[in-house]
């Protein structure tokens, strides 16, 4: 069942027979508070710039220039799936775009050289998901309208975290290339581009750097807001689409349809989410909650950990907005009273739910790479190599929690916060 009709379904049968028909008011008025907020519109823009980078094959010519240039390296294919996978991130925010365009482009390049097979899924998966990260991000933008924070703090912040697990992944790719050769083995030297081929292929990267300044410059410098920014983008991936004159009527189409149907998922999930967090709130959720991670012993730290086991518990069962709205509200409240700085948390929790959508059962991501990889693949392959990536991600979660001026010094040169 939709977990945003099973959100909404609970809550108003909770109101109604413990409250009575006027309890109902409180979900409208929840719904239209969440609803009624203008930052929410960058969602749309965002989901469609993606789309159409996809459908006009950007990612394919990404995907190029960096084939080329990294190839004569062990794992370079893979190291060129991962670092596409950040640009894409920077351009779009949309882990379906990431995921599928290089599972499509990228896998069959690499099972073509002698790639391990569950290293190869592993490369597209991390790649893939970066977007969820690296800004602009909707779940970034989703985290901001729940509970307050600068939208444009969160995303100066999730470029240090972002950059920090594409590290992660590249030197795990590429120290297990130099163990095991047949891992991750380099392009034979008669497939290697030559510098002018090199160079020549740049010119891929142009138009997609030129819209990464356009919308992320314009958030970070202040000249914007990511509502603005996100409309900047969609215009600005019409125009990369138009000058390469790839952009056609049914592509348009297409993807404004695809819009609709992702934003109207997003938009009942807000709505369901809003209503059952109303209700548990009056129901003395939130304080019972609270209570007990109070008396909890270890401290700070310790309330720390189980939030963010919690977090990554739910990640394995919902999709990473639906925990944004349901768990976000009870847990961020309480780390602030623990003395964690909120910007900080927020970055913390976009990290962690890095992992929700490649963790076992119902990591999106795995259902996306399966949706487009051979029959040969079957969706068990794809748990196993998730499993090198839940490990990095808690090791980069355990790096921002000792290190947290990692992802706070870019937020508190920009914005002061």
């Amino acid at each position: 069942m939709p977990i945003a009709f099973a959100l909404a379904a609970v809550a108003i049968v909770f109101s109604y027979y413990l409250w009575g028909p006027g309890a109902l008011n409180i979900l409208v008025s929840a719904t239209w508070g969440t609803m009624n907020n203008f930052v929410i519109i960058a969602i749309p823009l965002f989901i469609f710039m993606a789309y159409i980078l996809q459908k006009t094959n950007v990612v394919e010519d990404l995907y190029d220039t960096f084939y080329k240039w990294s190839g004569p390296l062990r794992g370079g294919l893979a190291i060129a799936t991962i670092l596409v996978g950040a640009i894409l991130g920077a351009v779009s925010g949309v882990v379906a775009a990431g995921v599928i365009g290089l599972g499509l482009i990228g896998l069959p390049q690499m099972l073509k050289h002698g790639y391990n097979r569950r290293g190869a899924l592993s490369a597209i998966l991390g790649g893939g998901t970066l977007g969820q990260l690296i800004p602009p991000s909707t779940n970034m933008i989703l985290y901001g309208v729940v509970t307050g924070v600068s939208i444009g703090g969160l995303f100066a912040g999730g470029i240090s975290a972002g950059v920090v697990l594409a590290t992660f992944y590249i030197i795990y790719v590429f120290v297990r290339g130099l163990i095991d050769p047949d891992f991750a083995p380099a392009l034979p030297a008669d497939e290697r581009a030559t510098w002018k081929e090199k160079f020549i292929s740049l010119k891929n990267v142009l138009l997609p750097a030129l819209l990464i300044v356009i919308v992320l410059g314009t958030i970070l410098l202040g000249v914007a807001s990511p509502t603005e920014a996100a409309a900047f983008g969609a215009g600005g991936a019409l125009f990369v689409a138009l000058i390469k004159w790839r952009l056609t009527w049914r592509i348009v189409y297409d993807t404004c349809h695809e819009t609709l149907s992702v934003t109207a998922m997003v938009g009942w999930m807000m709505i369901g989410a809003s209503a059952f967090g109303s209700v548990f709130s009056g129901l003395g959720g939130n304080a019972l909650v609270a209570d007990f991670a109070m008396n909890m012993p270890g401290g700070p730290n310790m309330v720390f950990v189980v939030a963010a086991v919690f977090i990554f518990l739910m990640g394995m069962f919902l999709e990473p907005g639906a925990v944004i709205f349901l768990a976000v509200p009870i847990i961020a409240p309480i780390l602030v009273t623990q003395g964690f700085d909120p910007l900080w948390i927020g970055l913390v929790v976009n990290v962690i739910l890095q992992s929700a959508y490649i963790s076992p059962p119902f990591g999106f991501s795995l259902f996306y790479l399966k949706g487009c990889t051979p029959p040969s693949i079957d969706i068990v392959e794809i748990y196993k190599a998730c499993v090198p990536l839940l490990f990095l991600q808690a090791a980069c979660v355990v790096i921002i929690f000792l290190f947290p001026d990692i992802v706070l010094w870019l937020p508190r040169y920009l914005f002061n916060l």
